[in-house]
Protein backbone atom coordinates (compact mmCIF):
# COMPACT_ATOMS: atom_id res chain seq x y z
CA UNK A 1 0.00 0.00 0.00
CA UNK A 2 1.57 3.59 -1.14
CA UNK A 3 0.97 6.37 1.49
CA UNK A 4 0.78 9.55 1.16
CA UNK A 5 0.45 12.68 2.56
CA UNK A 6 -1.79 14.99 1.04
CA UNK A 7 -4.58 17.93 2.10
CA UNK A 8 -8.42 17.01 2.29
CA UNK A 9 -10.79 20.09 2.04
CA UNK A 10 -12.52 21.68 4.71
CA UNK A 11 -14.40 24.34 5.94
CA UNK A 12 -17.54 26.32 4.08
CA UNK A 13 -18.03 27.30 0.34
CA UNK A 14 -15.16 30.26 -0.52
CA UNK A 15 -13.66 29.68 3.04
CA UNK A 16 -11.52 26.33 2.46
CA UNK A 17 -9.73 24.74 5.13
CA UNK A 18 -7.67 21.91 5.09
CA UNK A 19 -6.46 18.54 7.06
CA UNK A 20 -2.75 17.71 6.33
CA UNK A 21 -3.42 13.31 6.44
CA UNK A 22 -1.66 10.49 5.66
CA UNK A 23 -3.89 8.34 2.87
CA UNK A 24 -3.78 5.55 1.19
CA UNK A 25 -2.82 7.04 -2.58
CA UNK A 26 -5.25 5.37 -4.08
CA UNK A 27 -8.44 6.64 -2.29
CA UNK A 28 -10.19 9.78 -3.13
CA UNK A 29 -9.33 13.73 -2.50
CA UNK A 30 -12.05 14.09 0.35
CA UNK A 31 -12.24 10.25 1.44
CA UNK A 32 -11.06 7.74 3.80
CA UNK A 33 -7.08 8.53 5.59
CA UNK A 34 -4.93 6.86 8.26
CA UNK A 35 -4.19 9.46 10.12
CA UNK A 36 -4.44 13.60 10.77
CA UNK A 37 -1.21 15.35 10.60
CA UNK A 38 -2.19 19.05 10.94
CA UNK A 39 -4.28 21.66 9.91
CA UNK A 40 -4.03 24.38 7.09
CA UNK A 41 -5.98 27.58 6.32
CA UNK A 42 -4.61 29.76 4.17
CA UNK A 43 -7.20 32.44 4.37
CA UNK A 44 -6.62 32.49 8.11
CA UNK A 45 -8.72 32.91 10.62
CA UNK A 46 -10.56 35.85 9.66
CA UNK A 47 -10.19 39.03 8.32
CA UNK A 48 -8.38 40.45 11.35
CA UNK A 49 -6.03 37.82 10.89
CA UNK A 50 -5.47 37.45 7.02
CA UNK A 51 -2.45 35.43 7.06
CA UNK A 52 -2.39 31.41 6.52
CA UNK A 53 -1.65 29.37 9.18
CA UNK A 54 -0.21 25.91 9.43
CA UNK A 55 -0.63 23.48 12.23
CA UNK A 56 1.63 20.07 11.65
CA UNK A 57 2.27 17.61 14.41
CA UNK A 58 6.06 16.69 13.20
CA UNK A 59 6.24 13.90 15.75
CA UNK A 60 3.92 12.15 13.52
CA UNK A 61 4.76 13.91 10.13
CA UNK A 62 8.30 12.33 10.95
CA UNK A 63 6.85 9.03 11.26
CA UNK A 64 5.11 9.07 8.39
CA UNK A 65 7.87 10.20 6.21
CA UNK A 66 10.34 7.41 7.86
CA UNK A 67 8.18 5.08 7.02
CA UNK A 68 8.27 6.02 3.26
CA UNK A 69 4.95 8.00 2.96
CA UNK A 70 5.21 10.29 -0.06
CA UNK A 71 3.93 13.87 0.58
CA UNK A 72 2.33 15.80 -2.49
CA UNK A 73 3.77 19.27 -3.75
CA UNK A 74 1.85 20.93 -1.37
CA UNK A 75 2.34 19.50 1.90
CA UNK A 76 6.35 19.19 1.19
CA UNK A 77 5.73 23.11 1.08
CA UNK A 78 3.83 23.12 4.04
CA UNK A 79 6.21 20.80 5.50
CA UNK A 80 9.36 22.88 4.85
CA UNK A 81 7.67 25.93 6.63
CA UNK A 82 6.98 24.05 9.21
CA UNK A 83 10.24 22.99 9.39
CA UNK A 84 9.78 18.83 9.23
CA UNK A 85 11.54 18.60 5.89
CA UNK A 86 14.84 20.21 7.08
CA UNK A 87 14.60 17.04 10.22
CA UNK A 88 14.09 14.66 8.35
CA UNK A 89 16.48 15.28 5.75
CA UNK A 90 19.13 15.43 8.15
CA UNK A 91 18.16 12.25 9.75
CA UNK A 92 17.99 10.49 6.64
CA UNK A 93 20.94 11.43 5.79
CA UNK A 94 23.06 9.99 8.58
Amino acid sequence: MAVKLRLVRMGKKKQPTYRVVAADSRSPRDGRFLEILGTYAPRGRSTAEPEALVNIDNAKALKWLGQGAQPTERVERLLRASGVWDEFQAARAK
